[in-house]
């Protein structure tokens, strides 16, 4: 790479910046012409290149990028002192490249219009309605779970291999697709990561690749768990990069999906999500929704805090942290907590469309 290259990709950082924040102004142009216009095309190239490959190219990818700057910093760590200026600039290249390339492949969907003003729901709801709406999925989810396993008080385990589960989140899709067309997917590319277990001492149950749009899912978690993490990760593929709105997706896919195990999957997470927010407004109600939990439905949650609580380690706050400051560069106020705010577009949407007698 010439000098006059390098430097016209590293003046063209500033600029990309101030374009980026400008057009975060701008949802609808973003929403229109990025997210249902230039980002469809690029996310369906590459499922359909990588889609097909039974393992992740993206983590092959990674790993690729980390031995090469293993190998940099080792050829040149003696060279600091008399060549720095140079390593800080192709240090900063490689950082320039990289968010372009983020923001052209995946990352502008942070821009787009929120996906409560594309279905037209309020943002605000009352306690009563939260109330009412997590009696009618506890009694779904108490419903489910005894179809399955014939006995209150048994944990429900899903019979899938991780493939058959992975297969399956597509009738969600066209299910939910048919109601709410702008959910349409295909060509499928979801994986086990293979840093699966780097993800569980991270404390993430997948995903993502930006730069390959491989959706991944950490194959160390509860098995029950697959359905929902999966069709959330397959939300951000078709361009929903909020935590929230993804949740809201995955779990709507779970449920209009005609296999149990993937409606209780998502009976389950609502349940889960809608006790806290419960919790949070009303702990006297909280308690009293929480003793008409099925005790089997108690149990797959012991089984989700056993699974973190024996992978608890002193790095996962550092990750968490730097993951939630990500969400915030990256127009997600709430950062972390913004997973949970999935519970307002759950309410909302049913008192539009009722989605649970």
């Amino acid at each position: 790479m010439t000098k006059r290259t390098k430097l016209l990709i590293a003046l063209s950082f500033p600029i990309q910046f101030i374009t980026i924040k400008i057009l975060a102004n701008f949802p609808e142009f973003v929403e229109t012409y990025y997210s249902n216009g230039l980002y469809p095309i690029i996310s369906k190239i590459f499922r359909v290149v990588f889609g097909w490959i039974p393992f992740s190219m993206g983590d092959v990818f990674y790993t690729i990028a980390g031995i090469l700057i293993i190998r940099y910093i080792y050829k040149n760590y003696r060279l600091v002192r008399k060549e720095y200026k140079r390593i800080l600039l192709d240090v900063y290249i490689t950082i320039t490249v990289a968010y372009f390339a983020f923001h052209l492949l995946w990352g502008m969907n942070y821009y787009r219009l929120p996906l409560y003003k594309s279905l037209e729901l309020d943002r605000k709801y009352t306690t009563e309605e939260l109330v009412d709406f997590t009696e009618r999925v506890i009694a779904k989810a108490n419903s489910v779970q005894f179809q399955i396993t014939q006995n209150d008080t048994v944990k429900v385990e899903i019979p899938y291999e991780t493939s058959e589960i992975f297969e399956k989140t597509t009738n969600g899709y066209d299910n939910f697709s048919a109601k709410q067309p702008q959910f349409t997917f295909t060509n499928r590319s979801l994986k086990k990561s293979i840093y699966s277990g780097f993800l569980t001492v991270m404390g993430f149950s997948g995903y993502l690749n930006p730069f390959t749009n491989e959706a991944q899912v950490n194959g160390k978690i509860p098995v029950y768990k697959f359905p929902v993490t999966a069709s959330h990760e397959k939300a951000h593929q078709i361009g929903y990069s909020a935590e929230n709105e993804a949740n809201f997706i995955g779990c709507m896919a779970a449920l209009y999906n005609d296999d149990i195990y993937f409606q209780y999957g998502a009976y389950n997470f609502m349940a889960w999500h809608c006790l806290k927010e419960v919790y949070n407004r009303d702990k006297d109600e909280y308690e009293r929704l929480k003793l008409t939990l099925n005790p089997g439905i108690q149990k797959n949650y012991d089984e989700v805090r056993a699974f973190w609580t024996a992978h608890k380690n002193p790095l996962k706050p550092m990750f968490k942290f730097t993951f939630d400051q990500f969400l915030k560069a990256n127009n997600q106020s709430g950062g972390i907590l913004s997973y949970s705010y999935v519970v307002s577009l759950l309410v909302n949407y049913d008192k539009k469309n009722v989605i649970i007698e």
